[in-house]
């Protein structure tokens, strides 16, 4: 495998999770040889073999160290540091693979052991959601952001290569980012779902029948504002200093749907600050809004 093309002799995937399917389904066309799959349970290895009819199984993950030069590691973050060190007892047998693993949260580091024992390593992050249907992930991997950090200017190359054949976009992530970084992508994507849920119960609380239909539009509408055009899309009467509006909402949330009023209260101070850092908002209402917001009560 080179530099330039990830073109290898042989493919080998250490976990047979959604990752680990989409990885196999989407590297396979550069390896000479079926990819090769490991994982733990002979249950999820039968049924990923079941979805990918080019791989074949492997009873030990040393047998894809010591068969491979192409080798990705879908493990789970805390197993992560188990199977380097076991794997790095033995010399790899295709000259010097190149390996990577999928974590958000985990850089090279804890690769080091595999990279002592002769491995070129790295982390390649697929910023997407996989949800077990590996042909259609691996084909959005086409346009995916993937977050790389390598354990060298060669690791890093050879990442790129991976992600420009799937035909991702690469952006570098230091090493001591990686955990500000995952911790970041975590915000927007887990939080925006509890968000919704939220939104959703008040809605129901109010007699809504289908809240997720209607709030569908609107979200839909903000998250491309925002995407788009950043802080400068927010509206609402935050922005517009309705402090009447605010105690409204807080005084329906305390009576109709009290589990979701701490949410609505950290968020919307949230947003104050944000509109401070980027000089928004009416002034001389800012201050009355955040007494309002964080004694939780009506103003005087």
């Amino acid at each position: 495998m080179t530099g330039a093309f990830p073109r290898c002799k042989q493919l080998g995937i250490i976990g047979a999770g959604r990752a680990g399917q989409a990885f196999a389904v989407a590297l396979a066309p550069f390896s000479e040889g079926a990819p090769l799959l490991f994982n733990r349970s002979p249950r999820r290895l039968g049924e990923a073999l079941a979805r990918l009819p080019r791989a074949r199984a492997v009873e030990r993950a040393a047998e894809i160290w010591r068969r491979c030069d192409l080798i990705v590691m879908a493990v789970a973050d805390d197993s992560m540091n188990e199977m380097a060190k076991g794997l790095s007892f033995g010399r790899p047998g295709m000259g010097r693979p190149f390996l990577f693993h999928l974590s958000g949260r985990c850089g090279v580091g804890v690769l080091e052991p595999l990279r002592q024992a002769g491995a070129v390593t790295a982390a390649v992050h697929p910023v997407m959601t996989f949800t077990g249907d590996p042909a259609n992930e691996a084909r959005r991997m086409a346009g995916a952001p993937f977050g790389v950090t390598g354990g060298s200017a060669e690791a890093v190359e050879r990442a790129m290569a991976v992600v420009k054949a799937l035909g991702g976009k690469g952006f570098v992530i230091a090493e001591e980012m990686r955990a500000l970084y995952h911790g970041a992508l975590s915000h927007a994507a887990n939080h925006l779902v509890t968000l919704m849920e939220g939104a959703a119960r008040a809605l129901e609380a109010a007699g809504v029948a289908d809240p997720h239909g209607v709030l569908g539009p609107l979200a839909r509408a903000a998250m491309e504002n925002s995407l788009a055009d950043g802080f400068a899309a927010l509206s609402g009467p935050l922005l517009r200093g309705d402090r009447g509006t605010i105690g409204d909402h807080l005084e329906a949330f305390r009576q109709r749907c009290p589990a979701v009023l701490p949410d609505y209260r950290a968020m919307a101070l949230a947003t104050l600050r944000e509109m401070e850092r980027h000089g928004m908002g009416q002034g001389d209402a800012v201050p009355d809004m955040r007494r309002l917001l964080e004694d939780g009560g009506s103003l005087p």
